[in-house]
């Protein structure tokens, strides 16, 4: 008997071994590994890519080193129509050059300041370790360049921006990009990727303002921007650069937010992200609605496409995206799906506030001097308003949206009537309207705009889309006000 019970114990001693070393293998498993240890094999050329696009994923490739050339330009670009800024830029784009690396690469990273620029400059790339995160070892006047190596040890997706005094100017300038560090083996393959950002921008004169806008420090220390836009415009993701995909494709956007003060929520009206990296590290959340990227944060979402249309691309701040800039649109293209989304037709109106015609709230009657402007001058204001006020209902073409809000495009409504088109922005219309054919039943409250702006979007309209090129004068407004 004392000899089975020595077996026996000798036994459980070996089995307690065997279920610690398990424990211990799977612990050194899961442990993070030092990816500062990885040798590289070979060297090239670092593609770089303006937003919206990306370079090619990395795939299964081993470390190597990647010489990396970007250029800093300060350049006058369109904030919006009729308003000038005077950017600076990594590689002539705001945000700049999209840079694609995956863990292990050593990076040489050659840093130009063009000759015709005013100013120092450097970079702060978050995925760098080491003191300022490249910053001390790039300052770099214009007319030079400052060459510096990094490792990259840790997977993500990643800010870079400038750190050069003062820093909050800087990067309100557009000095901010994204850097991705793919993991071992590349991320999961998808059919489309973009580059988006966030950026918010400060200008002495307010939204729409036109000519050319200094940058306002202080509207930026009291956090009050002027502009909150998707990569470094109004409408860089509209009317022409619309991001693209078919039904049933894979979408991956790289979401980032240069700030400098703002944070944003971000969401894509009608889609729910199967995926978030949250903060662009390596927690994946999953089924979001809206997921908040910090400034100098980013975000990788995923999500599949499964019906054609429209999606709006917001910071779900939402008189951020209606009122100052932060909208862009994915057009998806494809046979519908009526399980998914069935495209319900509206049968009537419901006004929980009674039948009268709801309206926006009023404003000084002060008068300002209008000046005489040519059908052009109105058609470049006309559409700047319409951009903040029409679009959501109108859509960006005035294609409508079926069954709920007519179409702007070859109306016959408008082109039959230039009063009642008038008539309609002044006092609203409520009831049912047949327009090209097809009726529609819905509210369209009055809207709080000057007989000048009136004028400038009407004639945007009427001079667009195959209508028929009418004028609106702020006098025809005032007559019917």
């Amino acid at each position: 008997m004392k000899k089975i019970n020595k077996i026996t114990n000798k036994l459980n001693v070996l089995l307690c071994a065997f279920c610690m070393l398990l424990v211990l293998g799977s612990c050194k498993n899961n442990e993070t590994k030092d990816y500062a240890d990885i040798m590289t094999e070979g060297e090239m050329n670092a593609e770089l890519t303006s937003p919206p696009h990306v370079p090619k994923p990395v795939g299964n490739r081993t470390a190597m080193k990647l010489k990396l050339n970007m250029e800093i330009k300060e350049q006058e670009g369109t904030m919006t129509d009729g308003v000038k800024y005077t950017y600076w830029t990594f590689g002539g784009s705001v945000p700049g050059s999209f840079i694609r690396t995956r863990v292990g690469d050593e990076v040489e990273f050659h840093l130009k300041n063009h000759p015709d620029n005013k100013l120092p400059h450097n970079i702060d790339l978050h995925a760098v370790t080491g003191p300022g995160g490249g910053a001390t070892s790039s300052l770099v006047a214009p007319g030079h360049e400052k060459v510096f190596s990094f490792k990259v040890i840790n997977p993500g997706l990643y800010v870079y921006h400038c750190a050069t005094a003062p820093v909050g100017m800087h990067i309100a300038n557009g000095m901010y990009g994204l850097i991705l560090v793919e993991p071992e083996g590349g991320l999961p393959p998808v059919d489309k990727e973009y580059y988006v950002m966030q950026g918010d921008f400060y200008t002495q004169g307010e939204y729409g303002a036109k000519g050319l806008q200094p940058f306002d420090m202080n509207k930026a220390v009291k956090e009050t921007p002027d502009y909150v836009v998707f990569n470094g415009k109004v409408g860089s993701l509209t009317n022409g650069g619309e991001l693209t995909a078919k039904v049933g494709e894979t979408v991956r956007l790289y979401v980032g937010n240069g700030g400098p003060n703002l944070v944003s929520s971000f969401h894509v009206i009608g889609e729910i992200f199967d995926s978030v990296h949250v903060e662009g590290g390596s927690t994946v959340n999953k089924n979001v609605q809206t997921t908040l990227i910090p400034a100098g944060g980013a975000a990788i979402v995923d999500f599949k496409v499964e019906t054609p249309g429209t999606f709006i691309l917001v910071d779900h701040s939402i008189f951020r995206a209606f009122n100052k800039g932060a909208l862009g649109m994915l057009k998806v293209e494809g046979k519908e799906n009526k399980n998914i989304y069935s495209g319900t037709i509206q049968e009537g109106i419901y006004l929980p506030e009674g039948g009268t015609i709801q309206k926006m709230p009023g404003t000084s009657t002060a008068k300002v001097a209008v000046p005489k402007r040519t059908v052009e001058e109105k058609v470049k204001i006309g559409k700047e308003i319409f951009g903040t006020t029409c679009f959501a209902c109108h859509q960006s073409e005035g294609q409508g949206i079926p069954s709920t809000f007519p179409p702007l495009a070859k109306s016959d409504y408008l082109n039959a009537d230039s009063k009642r088109a008038i008539n309609t922005i002044l006092h609203g219309l409520t009831g049912e309207v047949t327009v090209n054919g097809k009726k529609y039943n819905n509210v369209m409250p009055a809207q709080n705009l000057s007989d000048d702006e009136i004028a400038n979007v009407l004639t945007y309209i009427y001079n667009s889309w195959g209508n028929n090129k009418t004028e609106i004068t702020p006098e025809m407004v005032k007559a019917l006000r």
